[in-house]
């Protein structure tokens, strides 16, 4: 089968929609993205805390982290 360009074009668009829709489904890999981005958000959280504790602590001017 000699391959064009023009089913080049459409295996690249159908591969396109196929991986699309795979990756809308919610299965463990999504959860677990889900759980670090979580982990990732509260740590970074604690970070600023900790800073704004810090510049309190030491009577800064600019409380902000």
């Amino acid at each position: 089968m000699k391959l064009t360009l023009k089913h080049l074009s459409t295996l690249l668009v159908t591969s396109f929609f196929v991986f699309g829709l795979a990756a809308c489904s919610e299965g463990p890999a999504e959860t677990t993205g889900e759980k670090l981005d979580d982990m990732v958000t509260d740590a970074g959280n604690a970070v600023e805390d900790a800073c704004e504790d810090v510049k309190e602590g030491v009577k800064a001017k600019d409380k902000n982290c």
